[in-house]
């Protein structure tokens, strides 16, 4: 039971952040709104950005296979806030989240 709730739990928070993906209208409206909108918007995009780039790699592909169509990266975001932001979204990634960094 513990077990379902969770994977309840998850999926709903995947579909409310998958509401913003690059492209989407409220990540248009989001990019609009301000320094801080931009820069959170662009770090959200960064953090999601591997996973983007392989659904629009399928989709460009594959064009009617997914349901949808996504970007890699808010084009009507404009100022550096979303680029940096972005950038370090991508740094801290899921991709990266694994690794382990270590000092030597």
């Amino acid at each position: 039971m513990r077990q379902a709730i969770r994977l309840a739990v998850f999926v709903f928070a995947a579909l409310a952040l998958a509401a913003c993906v690059a492209g989407s209208a409220e990540s248009g409206h989001a990019a609009s709104g301000g320094l801080l909108s931009g820069f959170l918007l662009g770090f959200w995009h960064g953090l999601i950005g591997p996973v983007m780039l392989i659904i629009e790699v399928i989709n460009r592909l594959q064009p009617h296979l997914l349901p949808w169509s996504v970007r890699f990266y808010e084009t009507r975001a404009t100022g550096p806030a979303y680029d940096v932001g972005f950038y370090l979204g991508l740094v801290g990634s899921p991709l990266f989240a694994g690794s382990r960094w270590r000092a030597r």
